[in-house]
């Protein structure tokens, strides 16, 4: 029996936004990181996420490993523009007093 060897494409997409995403699912590729770097299994990553295929959580870990500089590049800048949509929205959107305006609406 020959055992037919072939290359299987990772199931990492990247939207309009510059996010990449596990397949064809909202879970991005920082979560599935974040989560293994912070001691989760393949198996713990899909029990939280079962929208996630195993076969292609140890594919991306395995990718990680192997292109880590990259990945951790990718996801400081992501988590450099987080911060910056944060701050914008912080400023933009006043949150001071918030609780009070919603419960004078909703007895209005």
């Amino acid at each position: 029996m020959n055992l037919a060897i072939k290359n299987e494409p990772l199931a990492l997409e990247e939207n309009i936004d510059g996010v990449i995403l596990v397949g064809k699912t909202r879970v991005t590729l920082d979560t599935v990181i974040n989560s293994f770097n912070n001691g989760a299994t393949a198996e713990e990553i899909v029990y939280q996420y079962p929208v996630l295929n195993l076969a292609d959580i140890y594919a991306i870990i395995s990718y990680y490993l192997k292109n880590r500089n990259e990945i951790d590049s990718y996801i400081t800048r992501r988590a450099n523009i987080s911060i910056q949509v944060y701050k914008k929205n912080k400023v933009r959107f006043d949150n001071i007093g918030i609780k009070e305006r919603l419960l004078a609406r909703q007895s209005a």
